[in-house]
């Protein structure tokens, strides 16, 4: 794509599981062989969630959080830890604290979180997703959708203003789902009509193939590409 990891301006996480955030262990040690070669760099500005790099357990695994702390990951990068909504560019806005308020989805948690001398059920209350404002509409980019995608896309109209949906891209969080959150998704999706879907991470096979039922569902893959304007 001549993107260069050298010319990068934002680095965004969906939120703060192991597998989201551990590539940064190789991004970290690509820039630092770039300051022991003396090759300039953007110093990029790393934006989440203020709860992102709070530790994480499943029973049986002590951490399923980042394995970079906040502390050591400042050292690195710029640091923009926002609840709120912040705009990188007039057209691509990062989401911040998805507000969630049906009643299918984000019900269960994933192990616990870790806060200072206590732990209680975590609620990935720190899964966010990005928005691009089109001239036709928004196209909303998710993580693993641990907020509940129906909840994402409803957030990303209020504070987009638009109700308009080109396509959503990225996990939906539909693994083995319980029936009413499949059947409440299917029928939201029903209802406000994206023109595509491009449903993959964290999406099993039978969801899969209930979306194609309700909506415009594609296929998506490493190394495709889409343009929107």
């Amino acid at each position: 794509m001549n993107i260069h990891f050298r010319d990068l301006d934002y680095l965004i996480l969906s939120h703060g599981h192991l597998d989201h955030t551990w590539g940064l262990i190789y991004l970290i040690s690509y820039y630092t062989e770039a300051l022991i070669e003396k090759i300039d760099y953007n110093t990029l500005t790393l934006v989440a969630h203020p709860s992102t790099f709070l530790a994480k357990k499943l029973e049986g695994i002590k951490q399923i959080g980042s394995l970079i702390s906040q502390e050591e990951l400042s050292r690195h990068f710029k640091m923009k830890l926002s609840k709120e909504p912040q705009w990188l560019t007039e057209k691509l806005v990062f989401l911040g604290e998805i507000e969630r308020k049906n009643d299918f989805e984000a019900k269960s948690p994933i192990g616990k979180v870790v806060k200072d001398d206590f732990e209680e059920d975590d609620y990935s209350i720190d899964d966010s997703a990005l928005v691009y404002r089109s001239a036709k509409g928004l196209v909303i980019i998710t993580g693993c959708s641990h907020s509940g995608i129906c909840n994402i896309v409803e957030y990303a109209k209020k504070i987009c203003n638009d109700d308009r949906i080109i396509d959503i891209i990225g996990g939906f969080h539909l693994l083995n789902p319980e029936k009413k959150q499949l059947e409440g998704t299917l029928k939201y999706l029903e209802k406000i009509k994206p023109r595509e879907v491009h449903a993959c991470h964290c999406t099993d096979l039978k969801s899969k193939i209930a979306l194609s039922q309700v909506t415009n569902l594609k296929e998506v893959g490493v190394g495709q590409t889409l343009e929107y304007k």
